[in-house]
């Protein structure tokens, strides 16, 4: 199992529409994410900046993102995220959402 974290930022008065499609995220995306190796997945939110912090249980990382981006329900949830999500400038090119580096971790 490896730790992920990643952070982008929320466009500023977005927070409520955020919030209510993650309050009911659509099963055919739960089920995406289940299936491509994501566990005990979470959002947090403080000054316009989503953090987010996911367990991958899979075996390859690559293929498995890979997978949800193919997935047509998935690329529909994004589109209707996308606008409300405001990359930061300092994200390695190719990412969305920015990954960060982690420096400590206990049990």
């Amino acid at each position: 199992m490896k730790r992920y974290g990643q952070v982008i930022g929320l466009r500023p008065g977005r927070l409520e529409e955020y919030a209510r499609y993650h309050a009911s995220v659509w099963p055919e995306v739960l089920k995406m994410i289940h299936e491509c190796n994501i566990r005990n997945y979470s959002i947090f939110f403080k000054d316009d900046t989503l953090f987010a912090y996911f367990e991958y249980v899979g075996q390859d990382f690559d293929a498995d993102m890979a997978k949800m981006a193919a997935d047509p329900k998935t690329q529909e949830w994004w589109a209707v995220m996308g606008p409300l999500q405001e990359p930061l400038p300092t994200r390695q090119q190719g990412e969305w959402w920015a990954n960060m580096r982690e420096v400590f971790h206990t049990d």
